[in-house]
């Protein structure tokens, strides 16, 4: 038997029992089965919303879960790419200096910026203050404008 249940049988008994309302003990009675009823009404609400916000939250843990996965996936996709063979080619900074390889200077800031074709073009702050550069790959002018800090805060 549920609470509901209980609480219709409780009331059905004081019913049953043809209480006289009007003297103290039947008053008594009869309020307590009338709470009886009204905490039952609402702890029946309570369970209700309890179940949908359990049912909601499991739907929102397995969209992150989703969202987690295709995360992970990308990430581990992108270094499935690439052997380790491919690295022991070069095992400290001299043999990439060797190859021709030069990173600048530390200092030096690089730039990226993303053509429409899809091509992603490196550059320092020199052509920056060019203010264009050309994508090497589909010959479209790239045109951008230099906001220097130090001149706005002067």
């Amino acid at each position: 038997m549920n609470i509901t249940e209980k609480s219709a049988y409780l009331k059905g008994l004081m019913d049953g029992l043809n209480l006289d309302t009007e003297k103290a003990e039947g008053k008594l009675i009869a309020s307590i089965v009338d709470l009886l009823g009204d905490v039952t009404r609402k702890l029946t609400d309570v369970e209700s919303t309890t179940i949908a916000i359990s049912d909601e939250l499991d739907e929102i843990e397995e969209d992150l879960d989703a969202i987690e996965d295709y995360i992970l996936d990308d990430e581990d996709e992108d270094y499935d790419d690439y052997d380790e063979d491919d690295f022991d080619d070069y095992d400290d900074e001299d043999d990439f200096e060797d190859e021709g390889f030069d990173y600048g200077d530390e200092d030096t800031t690089i730039y990226e910026v993303k053509c429409v074709c899809g091509n992603v073009i490196a550059f320092d702050e020199d052509t920056l203050e060019e203010g264009s550069i050309i994508c090497d790959n589909c010959g479209e002018t790239l045109e951008f404008t230099f906001d220097d800090e130090d001149e706005d805060e002067e």
